[in-house]
């Protein structure tokens, strides 16, 4: 039994560690070991007295702590995307450590300066003056340490914005999974509510008495209704209702489950909205999950919509809609009213996506956008916004 557990609750323990971020921690792993090559490489060819050495040093100290955040035995905590971007902090300042320890020799650092400048060209516009300064590093035949700072201030700006974009879609994620927590603890309210006060506010219609009903009632004078409409529910129907009085009648035939169906249906539809919302989700490269959390944002809000286009309905907010015919009727408008909460959510999805766009990965664009550096004045993220609608 031991064993089995241990096999089983193992293999549960490497799925919780892989369901998130494994991918992209192993490539931050693999950048921590390229890294610590460079720095050993580095300190084997200065001198003993050298003060790169001691630069050398505090970068292995950040690639230390760099390893530590990726190792999630360390901390016993959810491999989330926070520690994706705070082990990148680490190996961005081991890597402004190991640039820096190239004042002492200048001319070394040349071979590197295409990866430097690629850094620098991902996250700087071409109108910033401190990417100017790297390429025109670039062309020069000897270097000097004036060049080396101007390398290094360059690459740590990079880094800075680079850290800011990762922030913003961490920071957009959890947003989203607030707002959509916080629509489907409203949904559940409101379907507990409606369950327990079914009489409170009925989402039912009165439409006129079909000619079949109105026959059937002058054939037996005694069981005629006393009003010339039916009462129609998303989960009943009352043809004769038996009371004068439009309120008593709803609540006669109302049912605890009605709110309960309309937001199941509204809520298919929300699914079957953010379904077909993937053909235009490219995917992404960050450990933050943006496009799950927008589609997870869709269903309470399609649950909702379902519900408040009815209750719209019934109060006579749509012209010519005001008396819906029969409980499928009903069922068919929440479908519509759920699907329709495409309306709301696609500014939503519209910022998500430029979210994305503004963090830069090592995959290429997606088709049709630029990067911030492709035109002589940048783009903004309105304008990508803008693009992609």
């Amino acid at each position: 039994m031991g064993k089995w557990a241990d096999n089983h609750f193992g293999r549960f323990r490497e799925w919780w560690r892989e369901r998130r971020s494994w991918e992209i921690s192993e490539e931050g792993r693999a950048n921590i070991c390229k890294m610590r090559a460079l720095v050993e490489a580095r300190d084997g060819s200065l001198a003993e007295n050298d003060a790169g050495k001691k630069l050398l040093v505090a970068a292995r100290t950040e690639l230390d702590s760099a390893g530590k955040l990726l190792d999630f035995e360390e901390h016993h905590r959810k491999p989330l995307g926070s520690h994706i971007t705070s082990a990148q902090i680490h190996l961005n300042a081991a890597r402004l450590l190991w640039v820096r320890s190239f004042l002492s020799t200048p001319q070394d650092i040349k071979p590197y300066l295409p990866s430097l400048l690629a850094v620098v060209k991902e996250h700087l516009s071409s109108a910033d003056e401190r990417r100017k300064s790297v390429e025109n590093v670039r062309r020069h035949n000897s270097l000097g340490n004036a060049d080396v700072v101007m390398i290094t201030e360059a690459v740590e700006a990079a880094q800075a914005v680079s850290l800011r974009e990762e922030l913003r879609a961490g920071s957009f994620v959890r947003i989203v999974w607030v707002v959509a927590g916080f629509l489907l603890v409203l949904a559940l309210s409101i379907g507990a509510l409606s369950a327990a006060w079914p009489k409170a506010v009925p989402l039912c219609f009165n439409p006129p008495k079909s000619m079949e009903a109105r026959a059937a009632e002058a054939e037996t004078p005694e069981a005629a209704s006393p009003v010339m409409y039916e009462v129609v529910c998303p989960t009943g129907t009352d043809p004769s209702p038996p009371s004068p009085d439009l309120d008593v009648n709803f609540e006669m035939t109302a049912k605890g489950r009605d709110y309960f169906v309309v937001e199941v249906a509204g809520l298919v539809a929300a699914g079957l909205a953010s379904a077909s919302a993937l053909r235009k989700i490219r995917g992404t490269s960050t450990s933050y999950g943006v496009p799950v959390a927008l589609a997870a944002l869709k269903l309470p809000a399609g649950a909702l919509t379902a519900v408040g286009g009815l209750l719209l309905m019934r109060g006579g907010f749509v012209p010519g809609l005001s008396a819906l015919d029969s409980s499928a009727q009903i069922i068919a408008w929440a479908i519509i009213f759920g699907y329709s909460q495409e309306l709301f959510t696609k500014f939503v999805d519209r910022r998500g996506q430029a979210v994305l766009e503004e963090v830069r990965g090592p995959g290429d664009p997606p088709p049709g956008a630029r990067r911030r550096g492709d035109s002589p004045g940048g783009s903004s993220p309105e304008s990508r916004a803008a693009a992609l609608t």
